[in-house]
């Protein structure tokens, strides 16, 4: 068959295989016609076969990312540089004038007992919010994997706390139990607990632990969800064949195929308890009673624009995303190891 291609194409005129192949030596056995019509690909697009421009202005791209790279640099990049800046400055109460005072605002922030409280009820509550999340979400992602009809029902239910805004979700709560006014508390009175969390520090940040964890086991279960459907079932079905149970496999096949989900969850929510906790505890505890749920960027609100300290304020800002990053960093240095990726 080679043999016979071969012959075909030298017996081709030369001037009729030039027409096809274009310039240059015309290539001969069974390939000339592919390596002919690569070149006329290549000549069509007229970029030596790497495909067509998508833009046709160099300009053009860099003209549709601008927009976005103009909010990314007026809402983030020049807040943070600002707040590193005023973190080694000292400014009259008037704002009209500041002073370079080194490293002052960070001694006054180590040395301010609210501050140093509010690192220990953000870590209390990182760790509440992230494990009882996480848990959650795998659970409710696990049974609703088992049900036949009606999954998409029961994922639109479980995904829809997630959508409520924050400052909406607190005022629900705050709604929901109040003290002697609202179903929830009213409840709680009946099973004998004397509710009051503007009195209990302890109840408060149940409260605060409990409504983020109701917000944030929907964003866990929805990748946890996805990351289910993508265990190979010939995977589970091997071992049941073996004779391992329900559980077994869960925690033998199932789980250790997860842990790429779990790993990126615990970063994101542990981010989540630092950053994104601020409209809920504004709007439900104020940070109180007696500081409970006073978290770092609570604090930072409240030296911020309360107290008018911006030199304070911007120390504890980079104070709060150094320690952010070691929890990352940490994170990664820990887990990354356990995290088995397909």
């Amino acid at each position: 068959m080679a043999a016979r291609d071969g012959a075909a194409t030298a017996e081709r005129p030369s001037g009729e295989l030039s027409a096809v192949v274009g310039p240059g030596p015309a290539p001969a056995g069974p390939g000339a016609f592919l390596v002919a019509a690569r070149r006329r690909r290549a000549r069509s697009s007229g970029d030596g076969g790497a495909g067509p421009a998508i833009f046709k202005h160099r300009l053009l791209p860099y003209l549709l990312l601008l927009p976005q790279l103009a909010v990314v640099a007026t809402f983030f990049l020049w807040p943070t540089v600002k707040a590193v800046i005023e973190a080694f400055q000292q400014t009259n109460a008037f704002g009209l004038g500041s002073r370079f005072s080194g490293f002052q605002n960070f001694v006054d922030a180590v040395a301010n007992g609210n501050y140093l409280q509010s690192i220990e009820v953000t870590l209390v509550f990182a760790a509440l919010t992230t494990v009882l999340g996480m848990a959650i979400g795998l659970f409710l992602a696990t049974q609703v994997e088992q049900v036949g009809r009606g999954r998409a029902v029961y994922r639109a239910l479980f995904v829809w706390t997630y959508a409520v805004p924050g400052a909406v979700a607190g005022a629900l709560w705050l709604f929901l139990f109040q003290p002697d006014l609202g179903p929830g508390a009213r409840l709680l009175g009946q099973l004998g607990v004397k509710w009051n969390f503007a009195l209990h520090g302890t109840q408060a940040m149940g409260l605060i632990v409990a409504l983020t964890v109701w917000q944030q086991s929907a964003y866990n279960y929805l990748f946890y969800t996805a990351a289910m459907q993508a265990v190979p079932g010939e995977v589970l079905d091997a071992a049941s064949v073996d004779g391992a149970g329900k559980l077994a496999r869960f925690w033998r096949m199932t789980f250790p195929l997860l842990s790429p989900t779990t790993f990126f969850l615990s970063v994101m929510n542990v981010l989540y308890a630092f950053f994104s906790s601020f409209a809920v505890i504004d709007i439900v505890t104020q940070g109180g009673p007696a500081g409970a749920t006073n978290t770092l960027v609570y604090q930072l609100y409240r030296d911020g624009f309360q107290n008018a300290d911006t030199g304070l304020a911007g120390a504890e800002t980079v104070v709060l995303v150094l320690i952010a990053g070691v929890f990352t960093v940490v994170q990664f240095r820990m887990f990354n190891r356990r995290v088995h990726y397909r």
